[in-house]
């Protein structure tokens, strides 16, 4: 089940900018919800599910890291 969650490298180089960000938001956002709902119940739903969505967060940054040190190496030779 975990599976279907996992966002790979090539699908986040493929989103624009734009997109990214809004993924980045909605993963946020679903990961204090489900730090919330472990905090009041004291047991999460699926507790891999909070591995993986810090997992997603971290590629997304990273992506957004690459293009950044990217355009920055352009900038640097041009």
């Amino acid at each position: 089940m975990l599976g279907k969650f996992k966002l790979r490298p090539d699908e986040i180089r493929e989103m624009t900018p734009e997109e990214r960000r809004e993924k980045l938001k909605e993963l946020k956002a679903e990961l204090l919800r489900e730090m919330t709902s472990k905090s009041i119940s004291g047991v999460p739903d699926n507790p891999g599910r909070v591995k993986e969505i810090k997992k997603n967060i971290a590629r997304i940054l990273t992506t957004e890291r690459e293009e950044e040190l990217r355009k920055i190496r352009e900038t640097e030779k041009g």
